[in-house]
Formats: C-alpha cells, sequence, structure tokens
C-alpha cells in the first residue's frame, strides 16, 4: 500500500466526509473515493459505511485505523528525519500558531533560525479543533495561545504579543455602522464557536454570558474549525464573530465591516508546550521570545 493512501485513508476516518477529506489533502473526492476503493478490494471488506448523509467506520475500518495510525506516524517521522539530515539539521521543532498574521511574528522565528541554524522551525497556522490534543499527542511541540491556560500538564511560556478585540460583522449588518460596540449587545447575535474547547479558554475569548448575565449564543459547526470559512459565514450574514484586531491586515474583505469592542480585554499570546516534553529547542525558542520582548499589534 502506498504512502498516499494510508494518509487518504487516515484523514477520511478523522473527517468522515469525503468532501473535507479532500480539502484537506488538496485532491479530488474521487481521488480519496479511489483510494479507499482500492484499500477495500484488497482486505475484502468495507472500511467505511456510506450513507447519502453520513460516512462511519464500520469495525474493520476502526481496527484498520488503530494499526495504522502508529505505523504511518513512525513512517512520516522517518522521512522527516532522514530530509532533515540531508539538510545538515539534527531537530526540528513545530510550532502551532493560532493569531492570524503569521507576517507581524517573522522577528521571533528569523532570530531562532539564526541563533540556531542546526535546527529546524516549522510553523504552521493552527485550527480550532482540539489544540491541545496537538501537544498531547505529540503532534506539535509548541503552540502560541491565547492566555490563560490553566492545563496541569502544560507550561506556559514568554508572551509573544498582546492585541485588542474587535468585531466582525456583514457590510449590510445593522451593527456595520457603528463606531464601537458593547458586550452587552453580542447577545442579540449568534456566533460561531468550534468543537473541544476547555470551557474556561473560551470564556476567555469570547464569555459566555454579558456583565447583566444575558446568554452569547454559540453556534457550533465544522466550518468554525477553519478561520477562512467561519469569516465567510459572518460576510453572509449567518454570524457575527469577535477576533483579535490584527485580522484585519490578514483579511482584506470588502463583504466585512471591523468594529472595535472597547469593553473586552487585550489578548495576550504566549508560548504554551508539555511540560513533560520540554527540551533544548523549546527552551532556545523560549530565550529568543524573551530576548526580543513583546510585540504589540
Amino acid at each position: 500500500m502506498e504512502l498516499r493512501d494510508i494518509e487518504i485513508f487516515l484523514v477520511l476516518a478523522e473527517e468522515l466526509h469525503f468532501g473535507r477529506a479532500a480539502q484537506r489533502l488538496h485532491v479530488s473526492q474521487a481521488r480519496v473515493s479511489q483510494a479507499i476503493k482500492k484499500q477495500e478490494r484488497r482486505i475484502g471488506a468495507e472500511l467505511f459505511a456510506r450513507t447519502s448523509r453520513t460516512v462511519r467506520l464500520t469495525e474493520v475500518g476502526r481496527q484498520f485505523r488503530d494499526d495504522l495510525q502508529p505505523v504511518y506516524a513512525g513512517l512520516h517521522a522517518s522521512l522527516e528525519r532522514a530530509q532533515l539530515a540531508a539538510r545538515g539539521i539534527t531537530a526540528q521543532l513545530r510550532v502551532s500558531l493560532m493569531p492570524f498574521n503569521v507576517v507581524d511574528l517573522h522577528p521571533y522565528w528569523k532570530a531562532f533560525r539564526a541563533r540556531y541554524p542546526h535546527w529546524g522551525l516549522q510553523i504552521r497556522q493552527a485550527t480550532f479543533t482540539d489544540v491541545f490534543g496537538q501537544l498531547r499527542s505529540g503532534a506539535m511541540d509548541v503552540i502560541v495561545a491565547w492566555l490563560p491556560v490553566e492545563e496541569p500538564d502544560f507550561t506556559v511560556g514568554p508572551t509573544l504579543c498582546t492585541d485588542s478585540r474587535i468585531l466582525a460583522v456583514a457590510a449590510d449588518h445593522r451593527l456595520a455602522e457603528r463606531d464601537s460596540v458593547r458586550l452587552e449587545l453580542l447577545a442579540d447575535f449568534p456566533h460561531g464557536t468550534a468543537h473541544g474547547l476547555p470551557d474556561y479558554w473560551e470564556d476567555s475569548y469570547l464569555p459566555f454570558h454579558t456583565p447583566r448575565g444575558r446568554s452569547i449564543e454559540r453556534i457550533t459547526s465544522a466550518a468554525s474549525d477553519n478561520a477562512d470559512q467561519l469569516i465567510n459565514h459572518v460576510g453572509m450574514g449567518e454570524i457575527i464573530h469577535t477576533f483579535p484586531g490584527h485580522v484585519t491586515r490578514h483579511w482584506g474583505m470588502p463583504n466585512i465591516r471591523w468594529i472595535p469592542l472597547p469593553d473586552m480585554a487585550t489578548m495576550r499570546f504566549a508560548l504554551v508546550w508539555r511540560t513533560e516534553a520540554e527540551n533544548d529547542l523549546i527552551r532556545a525558542l523560549a530565550g529568543t521570545v524573551r530576548d526580543l520582548g513583546v510585540f504589540r499589534f
């Protein structure tokens, strides 16, 4: 079985949706279907039970997934280590980034690479799905996350940046012409939210209740896990959503209006890592960030 076919199966086993799996893999849905059918013919059993509305793993599919995941992870890691060694890089640090505007944070990454040319640094934009799980599984070494992070097995390192809060609404929304919006008004409209965020962490991003105790409605959908899809839902008028202010430089969209939120606290983004996984690379990145100081958007 080809490595790419294994990857297709594992992504589909996670997404349980042919369209989303194809999008993640940057292939056509036909390519995903072809790979799965080929695997099912080889195994002699269905891996997925499909209907017009749902896709789910069969018992054989679940066993196949559980057996393949560690094998694929090991193969992928071996290939990556070999590629790095060929470039003279002895180790790699993987950083998952929650702030949207990666460009503003380039000085930290450039400084790290200049100081430690024998180490690789991989920066990836985070999704909102199971962010802390990426650290616990070892898929990422460090995340840049908004504070507070109150996980007992994590270390919170130095702050990279701080930012004000802003509200995104559709250009024809009834809030669009306001100069600012108070937190109390947010209870009048639905907002997007992602799956699996710890309550305290989600509440620090957008409170569950206004100062007067009114509930702020959340709509959970697959699109909410992807920032680009989320802002498209804002543009279509389905939701409004709060963001850190730097997104106005990341997204230039004529169908979106950005409105200050003066009574929401400034956000702080810091390095976070699993305490037991701390190593020389993580300490070196933390030291680089401390030396350069806090960037204010």
